[in-house]
C-alpha cells in the first residue's frame, strides 16, 4: 500500500483520539485502533516508515503512539 495514504489514515484516526483529554488513553486509542483494524503489513510499512525517515508526514501524537506503542502493534 502506498506509504502517503497510510500516514493520511494513520493521521485521521490520530484527529479522532485528539480529542480524549488524558494524553495517555488518546495514544492507547490509536494504538488499539491499528493494531485491531489494519492488516500486520499495514502496520510494518507504517513502523518501517517511522525507523527510516523519523515519521515523516504523521502528526505528533500518531508518531508518539507508534513509536511508544510499538510492541502493541507487532
Amino acid at each position: 500500500m502506498d506509504i502517503d495514504n497510510l500516514v493520511h489514515m494513520a493521521n485521521r484516526i490520530g484527529e479522532f483520539f485528539q480529542a480524549m483529554p488524558d494524553h495517555d488513553e488518546a495514544l492507547d486509542g490509536i494504538a488499539n485502533h491499528l493494531r485491531k483494524f489494519w492488516e500486520p503489513r499495514m502496520r510494518h510499512q507504517l513502523a518501517a516508515h517511522v525507523a527510516a525517515s523519523g515519521g515523516q508526514g504523521l502528526s505528533a501524537l500518531v508518531l508518539q503512539a507508534v513509536q511508544s506503542r510499538s510492541s502493541a502493534l507487532a
